[in-house]
């Protein structure tokens, strides 16, 4: 797909920077705001924040880009990054779109289904790039974890962290469970038929721990455990398949996988093999916003896109809604008090 002034960089407009304003100059925002400003790629035309005190400091930080008003902030860009609370993803992606803006939004793509889906079809009819920002599927791990597993049978996650107020503006579900439900949708080629799922809000006032059992139709069952109030970082995979069993350490980065093909051979135990790979420190953000700009530039594929956004917020949904579902049978049958 051709960028927004023109198709892919040729001999004479290799250099050419996408001219990119950031909207949120919050936790996220700042972080988009510095690799913006480093990427050989893109330039960092201004931020939008309604603080602007904040994103005028993030500006400063980030070489010098104004604080702008969003209208002055879409004349003066080809693409924004939408790094602002979740429930204004839709109504600022939508704008930007219908703007002629590439858009990158963090996940969720958007509050519902609906709105994914509108915003999927505005950026097929405007022929703008439109990624979701979900970091995990430019990590070293998860290339680490899709070369070596295809085919699993069952799928461990857990994703537990200490308490922190920023994220709490939604549920630990749409803040962390989301990114282990597009790392398994990414892995399995299959469409969800069941979720299973429980949780309770602790500290803010939306579920601050959950798990969920998650069953495909080609047979494939995944259990995903998220807590943001939890005493330490834990951040874990494991999958099971004919191909072998995979266990992953995020926060060690380290791997561990036992299968025929790779590895020292295990004595007695029929040929299979121990595999154990380690991955240095990756900048996955960098790595997006590589990808964002070739996909604005050189009209390269995008590698989350709008059906992926819409998947895992799917997940995510029936995740709530199972939760919910449990939450009324507690309150039935009085094992907890009405909320």
């Amino acid at each position: 797909m051709a960028g927004l002034f023109g198709g892919g960089a040729g001999r004479g407009e290799a250099a050419r920077q996408l001219r990119v304003g950031v909207i949120g100059a919050g936790h996220f925002g700042r972080f988009h705001a510095l690799k913006v400003a480093a990427s050989p790629r893109e330039c960092l035309v201004g931020i939008h924040d309604p603080d602007q005190a904040r994103a005028a400091a993030v500006g400063a930080e980030a070489g010098g880009a104004p604080a702008l008003a969003l209208d002055a902030l879409l004349e003066c860009c080809e693409a924004v990054v939408i790094a602002a609370p979740a429930e204004h993803h839709f109504a600022l992606a939508d704008r930007a779109l219908r703007d002629g803006r590439h858009v990158l939004v963090e996940k969720p793509i958007a509050s519902t289904l609906e709105q994914a889906d509108r915003l999927a079809a505005l950026a097929v009819e405007t022929g703008l790039v439109l990624q979701v920002g979900h970091l995990l599927r430019y990590s070293a791990e998860h290339h680490a974890i899709t070369g070596r597993i295809t085919r699993p049978l069952y799928i461990e996650a857990t994703r537990i962290a200490p308490f922190k107020p920023r994220g709490t503006d939604v549920s630990v579900i749409l803040d962390l469970m989301i990114h282990d439900l597009d790392l398994v949708l990414a892995i399995v080629d299959s469409e969800i038929v069941d979720v299973d799922a429980l949780g309770a809000a602790v500290s803010s006032q939306h579920e601050d721990i959950a798990n969920a059992r998650v069953r495909f139709a080609n047979g494939c069952v995944t259990t995903i455990t998220a807590s943001r109030i939890s005493l330490k970082t834990e951040r874990r995979m494991r999958l099971f398949s004919e191909e072998g069993y995979l266990s992953a350490d995020f926060v060690k980065r380290e791997l561990t996988m036992i299968g025929r093909k790779k590895g020292l051979p295990l004595p007695g135990t029929g040929g299979f093999r121990r595999e154990v790979v380690s991955w240095d420190d990756h900048d996955t953000l960098a790595a997006e916003h590589v990808a964002f700009a070739a996909a604005c530039l050189d009209g390269a594929p995008v590698l989350v896109d709008a059906q992926a956004g819409r998947r895992a917020l799917a997940a995510a949904l029936a995740v709530t809604d199972s939760i919910a579902s449990v939450r009324a049978l507690w309150e039935k049958s009085g094992l907890v008090s009405p909320g």
